[in-house]
């Protein structure tokens, strides 16, 4: 059996490298982050950028994604069933509860954000497709950890990182609130996160009652939760529902 192609393995982690930075990076940093010779890296991301993979800022010489890769992940979006098949749940769940919607499947010890609603009113947002999100600190992430859409030892052997004062840090505490999540059927975030955001999110399930994804709706603080900083209950059966309904359209058995 054939080996992995080494040239194409570098071609992805540039790409991974683009991806995972807030800016344009040179030559030389993408040849000394990923330890390649400044000429391999050159002729790489040449190639890339043949294919439009990659854009190079005529101005510094930097480079970013191009172009073709939003379409390639439009194209996957597109046919993902989980995807197409929440569509309209969604934008139902949105529009009954008035707060942004997301959906989200693992991916790479994390979560992937394949569908954003945004909350229905006039404020400012930012669409989240795309973005991808720690498990251990969204409500999205706590689900597939909870039901075994992925496993949890990567994330505990990596680290809990603390992105606020109240993240869970220690691997009992998370491991409590995934056993709550089960009990329950849901999962919510409270300023874990990001300061003054909140979320709750239920499970998708596929055929066969396997956890596939989960969706989740966020907001401030004071929207999602009620005075003694839980989670609304009504926002919770709304959810439930919604999720309850993506189930049965992607042939999961009624619960």
């Amino acid at each position: 059996m054939a080996g992995p192609v080494q040239s194409i393995e570098r071609a992805a982690a540039i790409l991974r490298l683009l991806a995972g930075g807030p800016r344009r990076l040179g030559l030389g940093e993408v040849a000394a982050s990923l330890g390649l010779a400044k000429g391999t890296a050159h002729g790489i991301l040449r190639t890339l950028q043949h294919v439009d993979f990659v854009e190079q800022d005529a101005a510094t010489g930097k480079y970013q994604l191009g172009a073709a890769l939003l379409h390639l992940g439009t194209s996957y979006l597109d046919v993902n069933e989980l995807r197409s098949r929440s569509i309209n749940w969604a934008d139902a769940l949105a529009a009954r509860s008035g707060e942004a919607v997301r959906l989200g499947t693992p991916l790479e010890g994390k979560v992937l954000v394949v569908h954003h609603v945004f909350r229905p009113d006039d404020t400012l947002q930012t669409l989240d497709v795309g973005t991808l999100l720690p498990l251990h600190a969204s409500s999205l992430g706590k689900i597939l950890l909870a039901y075994g859409a992925t496993t949890l030892e990567p994330v505990l052997e990596a680290g809990l990182e603390s992105f606020t004062r109240h993240t869970l840090v220690a691997p009992e505490e998370l491991n409590r609130a995934l056993a709550d999540i089960r009990d329950v059927g849901w999962a919510a975030e409270v300023q874990e996160m990001n300061m003054g955001v909140a979320g709750v999110a239920a499970p998708i399930r596929g055929q066969g009652g396997l956890v596939v994804g989960a969706v989740g709706v966020s907001g401030p603080v004071e929207r999602i939760c009620d005075s003694k900083g839980h989670p609304r209950p009504d926002l919770i059966t709304l959810l439930r529902d919604a999720a309850r309904a993506i189930s049965r359209d992607l042939g999961a058995a009624r619960w």
